[in-house]
């Protein structure tokens, strides 16, 4: 999986269709979108960079404001690894290269059917990460997305995120 999608429950077969129209549109004709065991959340795997795909929906909704109407959020994943403290904190140690010295971070878990300690995880890697915390407005999140016993890794910007709810309401203002 390189996606993770939301959806109002009980909806995922209109937002798998709906994301394999927009996937097909971008150059993927083949994604692979899996339901998983909690209602309202799907994954994908796509051969297209996922950042850039967040970047071509929020492009596609300010041209076309209702074509996207039930993915309620996607979230690019650069990593899959099991769900277990050593492989987590590896992985969110080799991503968070990317990130400055100077610039600051946040830490959020999105755990689902998994019983693994938040705190745990969040002491492991900021005990070894020297980076300013901001949890009002970090430069950077490093996003641990955990699915049962599978766990999606991601550091990324705060708008690397798609939100239907967020990007409608720009449309707005």
């Amino acid at each position: 999986m390189n996606l993770i999608i939301t959806c109002a429950r009980h909806l995922e077969p209109e937002t798998t269709d709906e994301l394999s129209a927009v996937l097909a549109q971008f150059g993927d004709e083949n994604p692979e979108i899996s339901r998983t065991s909690m209602s309202g959340v799907l994954t994908a795997k796509t051969k297209l960079v996922p950042f850039e795909v967040i970047k071509n929906i929020r492009e596609k909704i300010v041209d076309e404001p209702w074509s996207i109407r039930y993915c309620l959020r996607i979230i690019p994943i650069e990593k899959v690894v099991d769900t277990n403290l050593e492989e987590i904190s590896t992985q969110v140690f080799s991503l968070m290269k990317k990130v400055n010295e100077k610039e600051s971070y946040r830490i959020t878990i999105e755990k689902r059917n998994s019983d693994i300690s938040s705190t745990e995880i969040i002491s492991k890697i900021a005990d070894n990460i020297t980076n300013k915390v901001s949890l009002e407005k970090p430069d950077w999140i490093a996003l641990i997305e955990i699915l049962g016993n599978k766990t999606g890794v991601s550091v990324l910007k705060s708008d690397d995120i798609f939100s239907l709810e967020i990007s409608k309401r720009e449309l707005l203002e």
